[in-house]
Formats: C-alpha cells, structure tokens, sequence
C-alpha cells in the first residue's frame, strides 16, 4: 500500500530507497492479496537491494512452493523467490485451529 501511495505522489524512489536501507524489513501477510506488476516490479528492486545486505522475514499463510505462482510474471517471480529462498531459514507453524480460536476471540 505504501508503494501505491507513493507512486501516486510521486515519492516512489524516495520511498524504495527508504526500504533497501532499513537494517529489517518484516513483509507481513505476504502474498495474501494479489499484486499488480508494478508492485512485483518494486519489490524485485527492494529484494535485490537487500539480498546479502540487510534481512527481511516474510510473514505467509502460504507455502513457499506456492509464491511464484502468485507473484505473476514467471520470469520476475523467480527472480524474486530465488533472492527469498537462497540464504534463509523458514520456520513453519502448523496449527489446527486459528489464533482467534485459540485466543477465544469471536469471529463475528
């Protein structure tokens, strides 16, 4: 959303920049919503900048193997998934019930 706001006001670089430099990036609810190809576009900038150079942890409902598919563009998407997966660690939570469930919160 801030990528979006920004190209709107014309802050774009300004703003990517803001991204690559920043010593931990927490990506959260990653790929719950579709992307359009400018947005893959900026985040293949932001990930390639902060490849070896600064971490960012990736917060998804979803298994990695499933992340090209929903970035788009194949040919971008591995360029991305590549960067992600190479040099990590993926810590994987397999849990039955939701956190609302197990927090007793309603879903209402």
């Amino acid at each position: 959303m801030d990528l979006s706001i920004a190209r709107g006001s014309g802050t774009i670089r300004k703003v990517i920049s803001q991204y690559k430099k920043n010593p931990l990036l927490i990506i959260d609810e990653w790929l719950l919503s579709p992307l359009k190809e400018t947005e893959v576009r900026d985040l293949l900038e932001i990930i390639e900048a902060r490849y070896k150079n600064a971490s960012t942890i990736f917060c998804s409902q979803f298994d990695v193997s499933g992340w090209c598919e929903k970035l788009g563009d194949p040919i971008i998407a591995d360029a991305i998934c590549d960067r992600i997966v190479h040099n990590s660690y993926t810590i994987v939570t397999d849990c039955k019930d939701s956190m609302r469930k197990q927090k007793g919160i309603s879903e209402n």
